[in-house]
């Protein structure tokens, strides 16, 4: 018996027909940068040269690799917090080690807009992942500082650093945007690394003085921040494929991470009639592709009705991934006797993840049955879909608009609205505050890799949506 579920169209993203699959900003000669407020020298040169810098702040010698309070951490808050005070903000260091600069502009009391994202990294990363975000903050604040606009602003505005998104050090993500929501527990300061010091040691050990109290009063009040706003890479190929540099978000997808052990007979591999054997590799093997078939076409799995219009449609978002799969004993000649292996299911729709979820346990179970092993599956973690501000996605994409017609002159383009299959610091803020996000092209898709790659205009893009967004709406 399928599942009930309703669907409607889903928008991945919207490209107007003159944009084609031509590249906005240098998919033609006539297509000269005009005016004379695009400040390259901050928002593309100088910018592109942070990033570069930053880029060499790690703890090991022929990679990037930079976790939470390690030395190269610390390095790079200090060299983040010298080029906040260059953009003319007062600067600080809170309990958990993240990184703040801020300005009151004309009226201090008045909500504050934060924007920022995450300086750490994974192991063997790229340069723009997180660090991208934090500078392109900075550099357009740096703009309104030089054209003496910075202090004019109607609202204070904010840039965090958070100290940690990743989660290598301690397996915990969204440690600084989490600490600053009010989201994080305050068990978390005795989870341990894998040396075996806890978060409160390491943090000791760094002059940072964090106590379950403190770590209380990282929270921001509701009432005092406007809402967040972060750029970062797509981490996707959508926007490459579209030639379109900038993207808005919609959402970012909800996810949930099982465990699936199959067991059956072990074996000789030689002497075990195939009509007798119970082998929990070619259930598992069956599993694996009744995932990937639900996940394609989930249409074929799921019923829906007319009745059920308020669920929003897993076309193209719902995304599923076996990341891991061992077998005991592991051997040529043996029928194992055991495979585990992982799924992580994503989707905007939370209901419809449940859904996909429910009728996923229902069928392996099913063909686990008809092939005489059992299967356990476990659900080791979930996490609500949290969606982007209607009004401030549209802010964003209107201060898009403008960064294209300053650099490209008067394209007609519409600008891509995408979800986020992977998780950011502004999933963690979205329990404080609205947020939105924006989009940056980056090179084939890749990231968390050293080949992870943007260009060096499509920083400038960020940086002039930036600009545009905080001098028409902030």
């Amino acid at each position: 018996m399928a599942s009930s579920l309703c669907f409607l169209p889903f928008l991945l993203f919207v490209i107007s027909s003159a944009s084609s699959s031509t590249d906005i900003l240098h998919g033609s000669e006539e297509n000269e940068a005009v005016g004379h407020d695009l400040y390259r020298e901050f928002l593309r040169d100088e910018a592109v040269s942070r990033l570069n810098e930053l880029g060499k702040v790690s703890d090991v010698d022929g990679y990037l690799e930079r976790t939470f309070m390690s030395p190269a951490s610390i390095r790079a808050a200090n060299v983040i917090r010298r080029w906040m005070e260059d953009a003319g903000l007062r600067t600080w260091i809170d309990h958990i080690g993240n990184v703040h600069g801020r300005v009151d502009g004309m009226n201090a009391s008045a909500p504050a807009l934060l924007m920022g994202s995450h300086m750490d990294t994974v192991v063997d990363a790229g340069k723009f992942d997180g660090a991208l975000g934090i500078i392109s903050a900075i550099s357009a604040m740096k703009v309104l500082k030089v054209t003496e606009k910075l202090e004019k602003l109607k609202y204070p505005v904010e840039v965090i650093a958070f100290c940690d998104e990743e989660g290598v050090r301690f397996q915990s993500t969204f440690l600084g945007s989490a600490a600053i929501a009010g989201i994080l527990p305050a068990a978390t300061l005795n989870i341990s690394d894998k040396s075996g010091r806890t978060l409160q040691e390491v943090l000791k050990e760094n002059t940072v003085e964090a106590t379950q109290d403190n770590l209380i009063q990282l929270k921001y009040h509701p009432e005092s921040v406007w809402g967040y706003v972060e750029v970062h890479i797509e981490q996707g190929p959508v926007l490459e494929s579209a030639g379109i540099p900038l993207g808005v978000v919609k959402g970012i997808a909800g996810q949930t991470r099982l465990k699936v052990t199959v067991s059956g007979s072990q074996g000789h591999a030689g002497t075990v009639p195939m009509s007798m054997r119970r082998d929990p590799m070619a259930a598992a093997a069956e599993l694996v592709v009744l995932l990937e078939s639900l996940c394609k076409q989930p249409q074929k799995f799921l019923s829906y009705d007319d009745e059920c219009s308020t669920v929003d449609s897993l076309f193209g978002s719902l995304v599923c991934t076996v990341g891991e799969i061992s077998l005991w004993p592991s051997a040529s000649n043996v029928i194992p006797g055991q495979v585990t292996f992982t799924i992580d299911l994503r989707a905007m729709d939370d209901i419809g993840r449940e859904a996909v979820l429910y009728e996923l346990s229902a069928r392996m179970y099913n063909i686990c049955d008809k092939r005489s092993v059992s299967c356990v599956i476990e659900r080791k973690h979930d996490a609500n879909a949290v969606k982007c501000d209607g009004e401030l996605s549209m802010q964003l994409q209107s201060a898009a608009h403008t960064a294209f017609r300053k650099m490209a002159g008067n394209v007609d383009v519409d600008v891509p609205k995408l979800m986020s299959g992977a998780g950011h610091d502004a999933m963690a803020m979205a329990h404080l505050t609205k947020m939105g996000m924006l989009f940056v092209r980056c090179r084939g898709g890749i990231s968390h890799s050293p080949a992870e790659h943007v260009l060096d205009d499509d920083v400038w893009a960020a940086g002039l949506a930036v600009l545009a967004f905080l001098e028409n709406h902030v």
